[in-house]
């Protein structure tokens, strides 16, 4: 089956795959204007208040990162600003890939790894996410996810975790929430850098 036609019928179908598996992308729309959402404080960083609309829900977890894993925070950032997206989606990218990967770009981990999902958001090419080497690079698995995002019906005015999970379709689709706070910091801290 051509690849153009598989994708078709993956998003047609809505492919979904239990056991905290990604599903694969809703299609490839890219035409969702810019909205501007962050304040800039007299420092010249985001606010993260205006990053949170829903304030944090849950325990929060924080991970310290390595150069590696800031880096991958660039590549998100710079992916969501490319793809004519805004501080918000990037905020709902980072927690989704620090959920998924810790912000690192995993390749296949064999036993330990959910069947072949990789990569910073544990995408699937069997799911359609792309090939091997696309999910593992940061610039198209960000667009890969932010495609996704832009086919939730009124994914900005969502908790972050209810529009991760919409895209994610993780078996644990509450997760995503413990983030969010350190999320909204690193792109308050990198969005205009």
């Amino acid at each position: 089956m051509n690849s153009i036609l598989r994708k078709s019928i993956l998003g047609i179908a809505g492919l979904t795959v239990a056991g905290g598996l990604a599903a694969g992308p809703l299609n490839h729309d890219t035409t969702t204007p810019v909205r501007d959402t962050a304040v800039t404080t007299q420092t010249g960083k985001l606010d993260t208040t205006t990053l949170i609309p829903h304030g944090v829900q849950g325990t929060q977890s924080h991970i310290d990162l390595d150069d590696e894993q800031t880096t991958n925070v660039k590549a998100i950032i710079a992916a969501t600003k490319k793809a004519g997206m805004d501080e918000r989606a990037a905020v709902v990218s980072i927690a989704t890939a620090l959920q998924e990967s810790k912000l690192e770009n995993l390749g296949h981990l064999g036993d330990r790894n959910d069947h072949d999902s990789q990569g910073l958001f544990q995408q699937r090419p069997s799911s359609g996410w792309g090939t091997v080497e696309q999910i593992t690079d940061p610039e198209y698995s960000t667009t890969a996810f932010l495609t996704g995002l832009k086919q939730v019906d009124g994914w900005r005015d969502m908790p972050l975790t209810d529009a991760a999970q919409t895209v994610q379709v993780s078996a644990y689709p509450d997760h995503y929430a413990q983030w969010e706070q350190q999320a909204a910091d690193l792109v308050a801290q990198h969005w205009n850098s």
